[in-house]
């Protein structure tokens, strides 16, 4: 009996904490569970904006249409022999692929190495001249000469109708200068591009200074050397040469950025 008893305080003692507990205490709500949420839709960049032709060319309206550009040498030569001699096509130029050539050259001269074997032009005869040894190794005085059928052939090119004539066949340069891997470029941009770049060529004073490591010969002011394959090409013809030729640059850039409409 006295063990009931016992058992029986015990019970209603643990009720009136329990009692205590649940109404004494401040009430709150349960925290709700997180539901998950939906993954944000992905943010898509915005798509690139075609790049803007900085020197449009005006098309003129031609009699023929132009042939594909595979099948376009001959058509091209007959139109380089409105402008100059057939001896001088044979003599100074590679015909085959001749719009490639000249657009994988072109493009090519702002870089440190060029491949000869894609010019559009023929090396230049004889054997490259240099006098001394050591450090009074240099470009020899004639060599001057080796070029000068080509800055002649540069001198006495019409520019308005060189520039003609490329205008007229410019559908297929752009072809090749996509082709060549610039898919949303613009040739005749890359080409005034070049031109600057070849303008600002540096003028060395001669005789030009030159070191042989191994079997080629290198500019010895690292500066000239540094610097790219077309600004080599000008440096090696010779000041008065170089000079020449930066004038029918200048020419020829002023006749195809002309063309860009006044806003």
């Amino acid at each position: 009996m006295r063990k009931f008893i016992w058992w029986l305080i015990v019970i209603l003692g643990c009720g009136l904490v329990a009692f205590i507990i649940y109404y004494a205490l401040p009430k709150t709500k349960p925290e709700p569970i997180a539901q998950p949420t939906a993954p944000a839709a992905a943010v898509q960049p915005p798509a690139p904006a075609e790049p803007q032709i900085r020197y449009p060319l005006a098309q003129q309206p031609t009699e023929k249409p132009l042939p594909a550009l595979e099948v376009s040498d001959s058509t091209m030569t007959d139109a380089l022999g409105g402008l100059l001699s057939d001896k001088t096509l044979i003599d100074l130029f590679q015909l085959r692929d001749f719009v490639r050539r000249v657009v994988a050259t072109i493009d090519n001269l702002p870089r440190e190495k060029i491949a000869l074997r894609l010019m559009p032009v023929k090396p230049a005869g004889g054997k490259f001249p240099v006098t001394g040894k050591g450090e009074s190794l240099v470009i020899g005085a004639d060599n001057a000469a080796r070029y000068a059928s080509f800055v002649r052939l540069a001198e006495a090119t019409d520019t308005g109708k060189l520039a003609a004539l490329y205008i007229r066949f410019y559908p297929l340069f752009q072809q090749a200068y996509r082709e060549l891997g610039y898919p949303k470029g613009y040739f005749n941009d890359r080409l005034v591009d070049v031109i600057d770049h070849l303008l600002a060529t540096p003028e060395a004073k001669a005789p030009v200074k030159l070191v042989q490591p191994k079997v080629f010969y290198l500019f010895a002011d690292p500066d000239l050397e540094a610097r790219s394959a077309g600004q080599k090409i000008l440096l090696r013809i010779g000041g008065e040469n170089a000079a020449k030729i930066k004038a029918k640059l200048r020419d020829i850039r002023d006749v195809l950025t002309r063309q860009v409409p006044k806003r």
